[in-house]
């Protein structure tokens, strides 16, 4: 058993290389469309997190991505930037226009798409196998070279187009299971056979179509392949391609295998999920927002004690952290965690309180916030006390087109009126800022939720904000209102939350 809580034990007798295809196979996803600076901005990314290889997109098929093409190589990265390129002399021209040094040719070798796809004998496809990968080689282009639908193919053919390829000068040929249907030890024997009898480099391409692509991936890797193809989130046309974090992550935890800077994954899904307009699904395994959620009693209690017993590893391992969340599955343990971690102190002879309350909402389908729990937490705290100890005058808020918001209010703390006008970003941080300024900011703004109880534009809205004392000890403190004025709403939960923090004092 390893550091990193896995079972050990398997070991590669080579370096395996990720070349990163978001920015082509996963652009091809629908409804994806990446601008220019969309494209160098997530390649140079790529760049630093370590990925060897980016394909960055498809030199002939678009001004667009011509323009990736000039800017990256005038960039200097560290990765190979290739272009993928049909099996056409004005594919290869458009590579090396654009100043490329790697190049990946591809053509169909499965019988049906032979027969429907390229109309073509397969004599005649080893012919344009030939020719290309020459022409391509003779302007003086490195060449990884694809038989698509690969894993439908007859083997022999494959083998033969393969080695047609070698021939003609391609230094690395890859195996793309284009359609996702082939199974890891499918994978295994393909990847095996052709590594021994072609010689040099394999490289493995896989669809997620039967949700296998990554382990077919790494069946790959364990029989030879010395690169991987992968996309940022699992993203590509279909179903997807192999993810980039999830193989690396693999690699490292059971190849002990470093291939990425594994810290920057967070960081680049966050990026690459915000750039291409696709959520990323909350039980993605290590981006998810469920991969470090606990909220179980029994499993929390155990995280809480010893987080190996429900973490097969470190969340910080790949830049994010753990999360303790609450709801009806929580015990007394984690409920308590979760209030420290928070800032708020909660007697525990009231947890079992608390804990009745989160539960009833969230049978009711109700998700539990960390801000929704701050502001349960607070109300079940004062219940009962009405003290007002900051009384808020009068609010005046003048707002509207090409006018910066401005607030004056008149605030009484402890019988002592005081008048301040401010400004802001919007009327409720302009009230915000003048409240905060007439009390001499011992109160920070923290957080802010908004829900939308009723519909129509006279809707009733739900605020709940949480206040930091920063004057003692940094106590949080929540408040919550309903109205139909949003600034009204949350100017009377910013005075709630302010009279708590007051409260605590008394």
């Amino acid at each position: 058993m390893s550091g990193l809580g896995v079972v050990k034990g398997r070991s590669l007798s080579k370096k395996v290389r990720i070349y990163d295809t978001t920015l082509r196979d996963g652009e091809q996803s629908p409804g994806i469309s990446l601008t220019v600076d969309d494209k160098v901005t997530i390649a140079r990314m790529l760049d630093a997190l370590g990925v060897d290889c980016i394909e960055a997109g498809f030199a002939a098929s678009n001004e667009a991505d011509r323009k990736v093409f000039v800017q990256l190589m005038s960039d200097g990265l560290n990765a190979d930037v290739y272009t993928l390129s049909r099996c056409v002399k004005g594919d290869i021209d458009a590579a090396i226009d654009c100043g490329l040094k790697h190049v990946h040719l591809f053509i169909a070798t499965s019988d049906i798409h032979l027969k429907y796809k390229l109309r073509m004998s397969r004599s005649e496809v080893l012919d344009r196998i030939r020719e290309s990968e020459s022409y391509a080689r003779s302007n003086g282009l490195e060449v990884m070279f694809s038989c698509e639908d690969a894993t439908r193919t007859d083997y022999d053919f494959l083998r033969e187009a393969c080695s047609v390829a070698v021939q003609a000068g391609a230094s690395i040929i890859d195996i793309p299971d284009t359609v996702g249907v082939t199974m890891p030890a499918e994978m295994y024997e393909i990847v095996y056979s052709l590594s021994r009898d072609l010689g040099v480099p394999i490289a493995a391409h896989c669809h997620n179509d039967l949700g296998l692509a990554v382990a077919n991936t790494l069946a790959a890797v364990e029989a030879g392949a010395e690169m991987v193809h992968t996309c940022v989130n699992g993203i590509g046309e279909r179903s997807g391609n192999a993810s980039t974090e999830e193989v690396a992550l693999n690699l490292k935890l059971n190849y002990d295998m470093d291939t990425i800077d594994l810290s920057g994954i967070d960081r680049i899904s966050k990026t690459v999920s915000r750039y291409t307009g696709y959520p990323v699904a909350y039980n993605k395994p290590l981006v998810g927002r469920n991969a470090f959620s606990h909220e179980s009693g029994i499993h929390v209690h155990g995280i809480l004690n010893n987080a190996s017993t429900y973490e097969p590893y470190s969340p910080e391992l790949i830049g994010r952290s753990r999360q303790i969340s609450v709801g009806k599955h929580s015990g007394a343990h984690s409920l308590k965690d979760k209030l420290s971690v928070m800032g708020i102190s909660f007697p525990d002879s009231s947890l079992g309180d608390l804990l009745e309350e989160i539960k009833n909402l969230s049978v009711g389908g109700k998700e539990i916030s960390d801000i929704e729990l701050a502001a349960i937490a607070e109300n079940l705290l004062w219940r009962g006390r009405s003290e007002e100890y900051v009384k808020l005058d009068e609010f005046v808020i003048l707002t509207g087109k090409n006018v910066t918001p401005t607030a004056t209010v008149t605030v009484t703390v402890d019988g002592v009126s005081k008048t301040c006008a401010m400004t802001g970003h919007g009327p409720v941080d302009a009230a915000v800022n003048a409240i905060r300024a007439a009390m001499d900011n011992r109160i920070s703004f923290e957080e802010l939720r908004l829900e939308s109880i009723t519909g129509g534009s006279d809707s009733l809205c739900e605020v709940t904000v949480l206040v930091k004392d920063t004057v003692s000890d940094g106590h949080i403190s929540a408040g919550k209102a309903v109205g139909i004025d949003i600034v009204d709403t949350t100017v009377d939960a910013f005075m709630q939350a302010i009279n708590r923090d007051y409260a605590r004092s008394r």
